[in-house]
């Protein structure tokens, strides 16, 4: 009698409990993972890697040195472009100096000018008196019209010497186009070698460094770093077990490599596709 009025109700009262928290109130999966963020590593210069400061593994903090490429390539590009910068202001003084003495030109010439015009007038005057021949006004007047063209050719010169120089002859050669040009070819000349040292951007753990002497191009991914510090969890269900599940809900996460310990959690987001 007491096994029938009371142990065994009481069992199936348990039974029932135990159906009625296990069932439908909890999902759980084993079809779960945990992540971690993963940021390519690459270089933005190409080369040869010549030191790697890092191995397999290692931790790392942001802004630590990975690895740095061979800077012989790079250095030649400065220097190039230094000379570069050089030969422009050397063009640009000689353009100034071109600019004076073609000045010097046209006042020579003008005085030249005016010199045939007054001798083209005392031919007129004596030819007016007869005294000499049209062939001589003739040749006055030639020499007249050949210093007014040489004046205006040396003044069309000048202006394209002046339109060389940016059309003011007094700016600074700082500012001249040709000049900014050979600066921007050394700026980054000067920002590739700074390139040639590759950083981490992050905190993380580091995978598959490179090896010295391995060629990398610009952009290709060379290692990847493992970011420490934001984990989470993937776990898959199928979509008729996140019939009630929203975020915001708690979780316990039991990881197979720690297997006395649980996580508590709670549910991010869903992702409306399977898998």
């Amino acid at each position: 009698r007491l096994f029938l009025l009371v142990i065994l109700p009481l069992i199936a009262i348990l039974g029932v409990g135990v159906v009625y928290l296990k069932g439908g109130r909890y999902v759980e999966t084993e079809n779960a993972y945990v992540k971690a963020e993963k940021v390519p590593i690459s270089a933005e210069v190409s080369g040869p890697v010549r030191e790697v400061l890092v191995k397999e593994n290692d931790a790392v903090v942001a802004g630590q040195l990975l690895f740095r490429l061979d800077a012989a390539q790079f250095e030649v590009a400065v220097a190039r472009a230094e000379a570069k910068i050089a030969q422009v202001r050397t063009d640009l003084a000689a353009m100034k100096a071109s600019y004076r003495e073609k000045q010097a030109e046209i006042t020579l010439a003008r005085t030249r000018q005016a010199f045939m015009q007054k001798d083209q007038q005392r031919q007129a005057d004596l030819m007016s008196q007869k005294l000499i021949s049209a062939s001589a006004f003739d040749g006055a007047r030639l020499s007249t019209d050949l210093a007014h063209d040489q004046v205006a050719a040396l003044e069309q010169d000048l202006r394209r010497i002046e339109e060389s120089l940016g059309g003011r002859v007094d700016a600074p050669v700082e500012r001249h186009p040709s000049y900014r040009a050979a600066l921007a070819e050394l700026d980054q000349a000067r920002l590739d070698l700074s390139r040639i040292e590759v950083r981490a951007s992050m905190a993380g753990n580091v995978t598959k460094p490179p090896r010295p002497g391995q060629h990398v191009e610009a952009g290709s991914t060379v290692m990847a770093l493992v970011v420490s510090g934001n984990l989470w969890v993937e776990a898959n269900f199928t979509e008729t077990d996140l019939t009630y599940v929203h975020p915001g809900q708690p979780v316990d996460i039991h990881i197979d490599t720690y297997p006395d310990d649980v996580w508590k959690g709670e549910v991010e987001s869903l992702s409306p596709a399977t898998g």
